[in-house]
């Protein structure tokens, strides 16, 4: 392959080409919101009026942009946010994701409903893997999961707060995206019209929720989408929080808090980190963009406990932002994704290195030599 980087300079750029490998169906399930969508779109475009100054006259600058978290040195103050359905937006994607991690030594959150069982995409993440929890309503199936994640290798849980009912996606619904898969007409013409995904596929085979069949019957694995639709989420509640926090043996972080009164009495109940988060905009079109809930956020908890971000992050510039309005971490998964879907099993890393030079040159031009500087700096933002 060429150089990628002559030709993609920005994560928009992979996006164009991404949407161009992928068929239809599995292109509206990645890049869809919920309702109008317009809170993916709010998640953005409030990120672009985040204004940082530079201060200049710093003579010779040598950038260092490793952190710490949890007592693990990552190489870069961004990790792989969860997707779901990945072996269906681009086949293999779980285990290339993990890899990716290992390689870019930052952190890979494993979906509970990707396609790839725990088991397997664990140990390709050599350390660098956290579990991501979709609360399932069986206590028995919830100590299950944890002890697999764990013996895997996943040494972070995340556990998922703002799913707590299915969300009304448009564009899925007229896609008919569902799992496991129901191949139509439809979908097989838009197939071939894609050879990379469907050679992909033919390799890797239908993607399933691998991690979740030991909890259904494997004869059919018919009742799969109505076990998750009926048995995950939905019911997590503080004291099913508390309990999960005992059982984990490690640390345990709570993904999708936008409100400073739920991130007070999730470090009070026991996580060790909170994900500032309105998923994506793929759970209600009208909540704030991410970015204006992390600062109220950070004020209240930030010193207690890690005050991570998630919320339309798509180049070391807005990772830039969101550490300096508080954030000590931040996550991406849709643009991770789009370098997988734009270049294959080598896109993800392809995005880590983009974030990584791009974070280097915004520091250079705000006079940052570490971190802790950026993170001390006074941003501005505009109006809403």
């Amino acid at each position: 392959m060429a150089d990628p980087s002559i030709k993609y300079q920005t994560v928009d750029d992979l996006r164009r080409r991404a949407k161009r490998r992928t068929p239809r169906f599995a292109w509206e399930y990645l890049d869809s919101g919920e309702g109008d969508e317009r809170a993916v779109a709010r998640n953005a475009e409030r990120l672009q009026q985040v204004l940082l100054t530079p201060q200049f006259l710093k003579g010779a600058l040598k950038p260092d942009i490793g952190t710490e978290l949890f007592g693990v040195n990552y190489w870069l103050p961004v990790g792989v946010a969860p997707v779901g359905l990945t072996g269906l937006v681009w086949p293999g994607a779980d285990i290339a994701l993990a890899e990716t991690a290992a390689r870019s030594r930052i952190p890979y959150v494993a979906s509970t409903v990707n396609t790839a069982d725990v088991a397997v995409v664990g140990p390709k993440a050599e350390g660098m893997g956290w579990f991501q929890l979709y609360p399932p309503q069986d206590p028995g199936v919830r100590a299950d999961l944890l002890h697999r994640a764990h013996a895997a290798g996943f040494e972070v849980l995340v556990v998922t707060a703002d799913v707590p009912a299915r969300a009304r996606r448009e564009r899925q619904t007229r896609q008919r995206v569902s799992m496991p898969p129901r191949i139509t007409p439809r979908h097989v013409s838009q197939a071939a019209l894609r050879p990379a995904w469907t050679l992909g596929l033919l390799r890797n085979g239908l993607p399933r929720f691998r991690t979740l069949e030991a909890y259904v019957d494997r004869a059919t694995l018919r009742g799969l989408s109505g076990f998750v639709g009926a048995s995950l989420g939905g019911t997590l509640s503080w004291d099913y929080l508390a309990e999960t926090c005992e059982l984990w043996p490690g640390p345990v972080v709570v993904k999708g808090i936008l409100d400073p009164d739920d991130a007070e009495r999730c470090v009070a109940t026991g996580a060790d980190a909170v994900v500032v988060s309105n998923h994506g905009g793929r759970q209600l079109d009208a909540a704030p963009a991410a970015i204006d809930a992390l600062g109220p956020i950070a004020e209240r908890v930030g010193g207690q406990v890690p005050v991570l971000f998630d919320g339309g992050v798509r180049s070391g510039l807005d990772i830039a932002r969101a550490l300096a309005l508080g954030a000590d971490f931040t996550f991406s998964g849709r643009s991770f994704m789009y370098g997988l879907c734009a270049l294959g099993s080598e896109g993800a890393e392809f995005v880590a290195s983009m974030f990584k030079h791009q974070l280097i040159s915004v520091m250079h031009q705000l006079g940052c030599q570490d971190l802790a500087e950026l993170r001390a700096r006074n941003p501005r933002i505009g109006p809403p």
